[in-house]
This record gives C-alpha cells, sequence and structure tokens, in this order.
C-alpha cells in the first residue's frame, strides 16, 4: 500500500505519461504500470509534475514592508536603500517574524520550497537575524531556508559591521554575504570581497555577494570574486548575485572575464523582476535592459539561476513569491525565445537555483525525496508560458497545498495539442 499515488503524470525531461509511487516520504517507483494500492489518488491528467522551485537570492527581513515608513518615489537601488535605513530602527522581532511567516505561506502555495534570504548585519541589534533564525526553525518542515548575512551598508563603510557579520554567522547563519560595490572605494570594495571569501573559506561557509549591482562599467568587482573564489577553491559554494554591470562592460572585457568566471566554478544568479527595474533608472534612450549577459554565461558553462530578490518592499512594489513569473520575465528581458532557452528557465527555476544553493540534486526518481508540484501544464514550456497553477505542492510525500485549475487549457479546433518545431522549418535547398 502506497500513500500517494499520482497517476498519468509527465516529467520535465519529458517523460510520461508515467505513475508516481510514494512511500514514506521517498518516491518509491515511477513508472507507467505501477503495481498497487494507494491510501490517496491524484490523477495528473497528463500534466507536469516538477520538482519544487527554488529562490536562491530573497530579502525576507524587509518583504511584505512596502509603505514603511513610506514609499520609494524614484524607484532607485539607492532611494531603496535609504529608505530600507529608515525603516531597520523601526523594525521588531514579532513584526519581522510575521511579515516572514506570510510570505512564506505564500511560498508554499506558489510550490517555492526552498529559499536563500540574505539578512541585514550591517547594525546592532541583529533584529532581522534573530527574528529569521526563528522563521528557519518554524518552516524547516515544508521549506529549506538559508541565511545570508548580509552588510547591506558595507562591510568596511559600516562601522561594527565586521563584527555584526561575524556574530550573526556565530548565532547560525548559513552563508557570507557581502556588497562590494557599495563600499566607499573601488580599494574597499575589491579588499571587502577578500576578506568575506576569507571568512567562508575559514569557516568552512558558502559565499553570496551582490556583486556590481550598478549600472557603472568601471565596477569590477566579479573579477575579484572569481580570483579569489579561484585561488582559495571555493568552487560551487560561491554565488555572485545580479552582476548588472556586465550589461556595460565592453565585449572585450567581458571577453575576458567570462571565462574566468566559469573556469572558478562559481554561479550567477540574476534577477530579472528586479534587475530590469532598477538597472538603467539614469538612461534616456537607448535604454538598458539592466539584465547581464545570460546566454553568454550559459554558453561557457557557468551555472546561472534566477531568483526573485524583493516582494512587496522598499527596492519593488509588486511580487507573489511566483518563481514562473520570474522565470517568464527572465525570458522576456534576456530576451531568449528559442525552445531550448525557454525550457532552461524553468531549469533555472528548479534544478539551477538548487545546484546555486548546495542543495541536492531534486529531480523526481525513484529513492528520491517526493517532493514535488503538479502544474497546470503538459511540459515545462508551457509552464513558463501560462505561469501555471500549482494543482498540488507535495513535500515529504504530504499534500501541503491544492489550488484549483485557473482556467481550462488553450484548444483550438483543428489545431494540433503538441507543436512539433520541425514542421516549420523552412524547406531545405536541395
Amino acid at each position: 500500500m502506497f500513500d500517494l499515488l499520482i497517476k498519468e503524470a509527465f516529467l520535465p525531461d519529458g517523460r510520461g505519461p508515467v505513475n508516481i509511487a510514494i512511500k514514506d516520504g521517498t518516491i518509491a517507483a515511477i513508472g507507467q504500470n505501477t503495481p498497487g494500492d494507494a491510501a490517496e489518488v491524484i490523477d495528473a491528467q497528463g500534466q507536469l509534475v516538477s520538482p519544487p522551485f527554488v529562490d536562491p537570492h530573497f530579502h525576507m527581513d524587509a518583504t511584505l514592508s512596502l509603505g514603511l515608513p513610506r514609499l520609494n518615489q524614484s524607484g532607485t537601488l539607492l532611494e531603496g536603500i535609504a529608505l530600507w535605513g529608515e525603516l531597520k530602527p523601526m523594525l521588531t522581532v514579532e513584526a519581522v517574524v510575521e511579515r516572514a511567516l506570510r510570505y512564506c505561506d505564500l511560498a508554499v502555495s506558489q510550490g517555492l520550497l526552498s529559499i536563500r534570504s540574505h539578512v541585514d548585519v550591517s547594525t546592532a541589534p541583529l533584529t532581522g537575524v534573530e527574528a529569521l533564525l526563528e522563521v528557519r526553525k518554524t518552516v524547516a518542515p515544508y521549506i529549506d531556508l538559508q541565511l545570508v548575512a548580509f552588510p547591506q551598508d558595507g562591510l568596511f563603510r559600516a562601522a561594527g559591521a565586521e563584527e555584526n557579520l561575524l556574530r550573526a554567522l556565530d548565532m547560525g547563519v548559513d552563508v557570507v554575504g557581502g556588497i562590494p560595490h557599495f563600499e566607499r572605494t573601488m580599494e574597499d570594495g575589491a579588499r571587502s570581497v577578500k576578506r568575506l571569501c576569507e571568512i567562508a573559506a575559514d569557516r568552512g561557509l558558502p559565499v553570496d555577494l551582490h556583486c556590481d549591482e550598478s549600472d557603472d562599467p568601471m565596477s569590477r568587482h566579479v573579477e575579484t570574486l572569481a580570483a579569489e573564489t579561484t585561488r582559495l577553491g571555493l568552487g560551487g559554494r560561491v554565488v555572485a548575485s545580479h552582476v548588472t554591470a556586465m550589461h556595460s562592460y565592453d565585449n572585450y572585457y567581458a571577453s575576458k572575464l567570462i571565462p574566468l568566471i566559469a573556469e572558478s566554478g562559481m554561479n550567477v544568479v540574476p534577477n530579472p523582476l528586479i534587475n530590469i527595474t532598477l538597472q538603467g533608472r539614469s538612461d534616456t534612450y537607448p535604454r538598458r535592459r539592466g539584465l547581464t549577459r545570460v546566454q553568454e554565461l550559459r554558453a561557457a558553462g557557468v551555472n546561472v539561476a534566477f531568483g526573485q530578490d524583493c516582494t512587496m518592499d522598499p527596492w519593488y512594489p509588486l511580487g507573489s513569491a511566483d518563481m514562473l513569473e520570474v522565470a517568464h520575465m527572465g525570458v522576456h528581458a534576456v530576451p531568449m525565445t528559442s525552445r531550448e532557452a525557454m525550457a532552461w528557465a524553468f531549469h533555472s527555476v528548479t534544478m539551477g537555483g538548487a545546484a546555486a544553493m548546495g542543495l541536492p540534486d531534486p529531480t523526481l526518481r525513484e529513492g528520491g525525496p517526493a517532493n514535488m508540484v503538479l502544474l497546470q501544464a503538459r511540459d515545462p514550456i508551457e509552464a513558463v508560458r501560462l505561469k501555471a497553477t500549482r494543482l498540488a505542492v507535495i513535500k515529504g510525500g504530504k499534500v501541503l497545498s491544492r489550488t484549483a485549475p485557473r482556467i481550462a487549457q488553450l484548444s483550438l479546433e483543428g489545431r494540433p495539442d503538441s507543436v512539433n518545431p520541425a514542421e516549420y522549418a523552412p524547406p531545405q535547398n536541395t
């Protein structure tokens, strides 16, 4: 007797229809003719079952604080940072916990079960750290929550920031963070990268830096981060987040830099929703898109994973914990509309995000954990196109959330149920 049986499902790699049998929190079998009865049966009806979504870059200490103490009128990154500075003295542990738990409930309903959140450690008291450590413990049964000690105001620019960062790590924060482009000088920024990587190497921790989140083509701290990653052998434990200045680098410098990033083994996490709204604000026309060189990094073999960054906070007045919205926006903003690239966008918010966070491979397989999402879509591209409804969210074999189908599947009379791109290829000259 299985605990749960999902019938007639398709998998992201195209296999299907298959039945997925779950027992004691583990996938017991995947196949077309899975024998045995189950306590509960879900008929997927040919829809997609995928690993849960992953957000490798978020700010949970600020989430859902929109309007406190005022709104970001300019919409810029720098006003957001200034506004956050006004809000920090008003924070209480109870308020941060309450907002974060509301966000986590929303995340679960969206099939988002792994989140890496930066938490500001620039100034004492460490209210956000205390609150999110409590939240991490509370949500552990259903969300893998990693915390990054993030000196938002600069490791060297903010008095006492390094001491606070070390204290946060001692309290149990998981990852070393930083923001080198916000230090007072380029030299201080490079020095902060080296110091933060050394702290991580000494403690055996990952590193995740807000790196070159700027339109400035001379902001080149990712080069230092790649060099330190290689020097200290940190490899895949390192994430360079945002890296938006790369959209302003000249092509020659980028052609030198990208192989260095690939050689280091580090990950890159762009945040499409936020990067395209915060960057390029000083441009008239032509206006930069504000997103890093996703396709070139991918071509070099770098693991690129999209993150969400913000939801209703000083930097971004929108957001819904929907990683398919993130992938959907990434497709438009990069832009990348080949079928391979659109399928990769789905991969980036599942498998790619898990790799960036250092999580186990979440591929659905026999013997693996029964963590998955049933989507109202037939394949990953359709899931991105429709920002598909999460019909069921499952963790450890237990159904955490159910949502009714949002709309009927689009069906045009006389049209094929699925598209075979080869049928639309131009005729070959003979």
